[in-house]
Formats: structure tokens, C-alpha cells, sequence
């Protein structure tokens, strides 16, 4: 992602699906072998309790460590959401590995519009991997440009707008807290998104 951050969320979910949706698969299959009466919503109930958690451990961590700590910590919570996203949708049923993750992924994260830009994003991103253009043409730029674009990038997926909460988080005095509420924030409201969407198909 940090040779190629343009397409940093798109790399980000495509490998979340790869990475995180068996492990999605297994923990809702689990769950409800251990409490065959869960139903979908509870199910996925459990799953924002856990990784809105997550998410507000990482904006505190975040905010205690300055602007180092807040450009990775976009990077986090990026993924965290990823994750519970994935386990939103196996949930409610739905096969959290499948290729249309991806897609779903960057709808709910409002990094595309639509699901046919979406889709067309990511197979140039797949296609920039396959093909590893994706490690050329970084080396010659700075270093901490290509960082704060990446930052940048990822805050748009981890629903932090335009990079004004990451650098919220850095606010003396303020940033463990504002870390917190932003991370717990962004990461509800995607969960809402998510809900409505996997819990209506």
C-alpha cells in the first residue's frame, strides 16, 4: 500500500477478504454452534461490541503517541473495520470471503459510490498487483509524502473525513479522548451501514 497509495483501500480490501474473511466464517459458525438461538442481528450485535472496542484502543493509543501514532493508526482502523464488517456479513449468512466483499467493503466505507466503481477500482488494483507495478515508481519520492498520502487514504476508508479527526487525535492534552470518540465514532456508524445492508439480503 505505501508503493502504491492511491490504491490503498482497494489493496486494504482485497486482502481483508483474502486475510479475514475465513477467520469471519469460522467465529460465526462457532458461535452459533455454542448458541444455536442467536439470531442474525444479535450475532452481529456481538461483532460491533467487539471491534467498536478495538477501535477505541487504538484511537487512545493513537492519540497518547502524536502524529506518528495517528497516520498508522488510520492504517488500524481501516483494518479493524474491515474485519467487522466481515463478520457482520457472516452474521447474517453470508459468505465473508466471497470476491463481493471487497466491493461491499469500499460502499460501506463510502470510498466509492457505487459498486461498479468499486468493482472496476479493484481489478485495477488486482491487476497492478498481479502485474507488481505496485513496488515501482515510490523509490524517488519522499518518503513522508508517500506516508501522508497513504494516511490520507486510509482515513477516507476508515471514515475519518478528509483527514481532519486523524489530526484531531494530535490536539495536546485532548487526543486520547478525541482518539477514542473519533475511532468509536467512524466505526459505528460503518456498522450501521453494514447492518442495513447485509441484514436486508
Amino acid at each position: 500500500m505505501k508503493a502504491d497509495p492511491q490504491f490503498a483501500p482497494e489493496h486494504l480490501a482485497l486482502e481483508a477478504v483474502r486475510r479475514l474473511g475465513p477467520e469471519a466464517a469460522r467465529w460465526a459458525e462457532r458461535a452459533r454452534l455454542e448458541n444455536p438461538d442467536l439470531t442474525p442481528d444479535a450475532l452481529a450485535e456481538l461483532a460491533v461490541k467487539r471491534f467498536t472496542t478495538l477501535a477505541r484502543i487504538s484511537g487512545a493509543v493513537s492519540g497518547a503517541t502524536g502524529l506518528p501514532g495517528a497516520v498508522l493508526d488510520v492504517g488500524v482502523l481501516a483494518w479493524t473495520q474491515a474485519r467487522m464488517t466481515l463478520h457482520i456479513a457472516a452474521a447474517y449468512g453470508l459468505d465473508p470471503s466471497a470476491p463481493e466483499r471487497a466491493t461491499d467493503l469500499l460502499v460501506l466505507q463510502r470510498v466509492h459510490k457505487a459498486a461498479e466503481a468499486a468493482r472496476l477500482a479493484l481489478g485495477v488494483a488486482a491487476g497492478r498487483e498481479r502485474a507488481s507495478r505496485m513496488f515501482t515508481g515510490a523509490g524517488g519520492r519522499p518518503i513522508t509524502g508517500v506516508i501522508l498520502k497513504l494516511g490520507l487514504r486510509l482515513a477516507q476508508m476508515a471514515g475519518v473525513r478528509a483527514g481532519r479527526r486523524m489530526f484531531a487525535k494530535i490536539i495536546p492534552g485532548a487526543a486520547v479522548i478525541l482518539g477514542t470518540w473519533v475511532n468509536s465514532a467512524a466505526t459505528k456508524d460503518l456498522a450501521k451501514r453494514a447492518r442495513a445492508l447485509f441484514g436486508r439480503d
